[in-house]
Formats: C-alpha cells, structure tokens, sequence
C-alpha cells in the first residue's frame, strides 16, 4: 500500500490548514489519485487493522438500495451510528435510523417519486442492473458511470456522498473502476473506501464474467484530520506488508446477494489496529 502511505505523506508535506463543519481542523490538498493493480493483490491497508465485516456487510446495504441502520445493526455494523440518531434524522424530517436517500438508494432507485408519507416508489433508474447489462453487451462503452450524487436530494440525507460516482472500464477481459470522492478523511475513512470499491470491482467483474484490472482513486479535498496528525505519523513508520488475496464464492451471482459469508481474504496480516479519536 505504497500508494496510501505516499498520499499521507504529502499531505503532511503539503497540506494547507482548512476549517470543516466539525470545528476540529484539517491540512488539506485538493487534488490526488492513486491506483492499484488488483490482479496483484487485495488493496487491505496492512499498516492498521481495517474491520473487515463493515466493509462488506455495508457494501451489501449500497447494492440492496437500503438507507435504514437497523440492518446494519443487525449485521454489526455500526459506523453509520452518528448519522443516524433522532437528533441528526430530524434535521430532514425522517425517523431515527432513517438515513434518507444515501448511496444504496442512488444507486438502485436514483431520481426515484416521492411519496406522500415520505417514502419513495420504485420508479427510479437502477443505476447497478443498468450498468451490468451494458458492461454485458457493450463492453467498450465509456458510459459505465454510476453516480451517488443527485442535486435534488444533497440536502435530503444524513451526509451528502462523499464518493460521488464511479465508472467502469473495461479492456481485454478486465474489468477496472475509477472513483471520484469529493471529500476524503485519509486516516480513517481511505482505508476502508479502497477496500470496498475494490470489492464492487471484484464483485461485478465475477457477475459479469470478466476478471479485474485497476481501481484507480481520485479525490478533490483529501485531508487529514488534526487530531489523527500522531497516529497517521506512527501509521507512517511502518512498512506495509504485502497485499492478501481476495476469494469470492463462485456461487455469487447477483452483486445484491453478497454476504459476508462469500468472501475470503488470505494472508491477511495487519499491523496491530490503531484506536484513534472520530471527528464528529
């Protein structure tokens, strides 16, 4: 993960001081991509320990077109707790845990009708059935894009995306995504968005019958919380350690079917985890 650590180290190298709505201060650049050859390995962070259940279990949730915690409570996940409680929900106008139309909701049911109690009908544009059936039969398409981003409804949800949309390519057999994340928390949240569109690209190649080639990452404002500044410089004084390898049961199928109990990680050996403050 040379890739990651040499995004750490310009922003401590560059990184200009920004204030962010929560109070608590970042360095910054705007502006960065990196990329990962999945063929050669699984891009888990290895100089922290990454939970690798919240990763797939909330993969699952987007590809279900779900916005509820409840069911990631269920699954034991909890990283979408602070979102979800009846003070954050009620600034629009939705119950606790009622997340409003996130990411699972844009990519399965985008532009979808509102209805009078304020639930949504199921007239919206599956965005991941669409793309799957043109990577299908129209593998050299440059339109393989899904976005997460709907203008109407940014201010609708309990946190805006931050990754915004994502296109697939593919070349010779190998399927390959790009991301474009407007807003990245490097320490805490890169990690884990690597691993899980890392993930989707594995998925959706194995469902469409192809294998993968490249995740590539692109960001606008990628920073570093201030109060993560020791624990990213300790990160940075370990040598990674090489990738794990990625197993998904060839049974799957359907990208909404993925379980936890589909996917393997070998040779998987992290640094001891690093228990760092949460800006909020």
């Amino acid at each position: 993960m040379k890739q990651y650590h040499d995004l750490l180290n310009r922003i401590l190298a560059e990184g200009r001081p920004r204030n962010d709505r929560t109070g608590t201060g970042t360095i910054g650049v705007f502006g960065h991509q990196m990329r990962f050859d999945l063929a050669a390995g699984f891009p888990l962070v290895t100089t922290k320990k990454l939970h690798l259940r919240s990763i797939v279990w909330e993969l699952a949730w987007f590809l279900n077109g779900r916005c509820d915690n409840q069911w990631l409570n269920e699954h034991g996940v909890t990283i979408w707790d602070e979102w979800a409680t009846a003070e954050q929900c009620a600034r629009f106008g939705r119950a606790a845990g009622d997340l409003g139309p996130v990411y699972g909701h844009q990519w399965r049911n985008f532009g979808a009708s509102t209805m009078p109690d304020g639930s949504y009908a199921k007239d919206g544009v599956d965005q991941i059935a669409w793309v799957m059936a043109e990577i299908r039969r129209n593998p050299d398409s440059r339109r393989l894009i899904v976005s997460g981003w709907n203008p109407r409804e940014q201010d609708r949800v309990a946190l805006p995306p931050c990754h915004t949309f994502f296109q697939f390519h593919v070349q010779d057999g190998r399927l390959s995504c790009q991301l474009y994340q407007r807003s990245a928390d490097s320490f805490l949240g890169v990690p884990f968005n690597i691993a899980s569109y890392a993930l989707l690209t594995h998925v959706v190649a194995q469902c469409c019958d192809l294998t993968v080639g490249d995740f590539v990452h692109s960001f606008g404002d990628v920073h570093i919380y201030r109060n993560h500044l020791d624990q990213v410089r300790l990160q940075l004084s370990r040598e990674p350690r090489p990738l794990p390898r990625l197993h998904l049961a060839p049974t799957l199928r359907d990208p909404a079917a993925l379980t936890l109990e589909d996917v393997s990680v070998v040779g998987y050996d992290p640094w001891p985890g690093i228990k760092a403050p949460v800006a909020v």
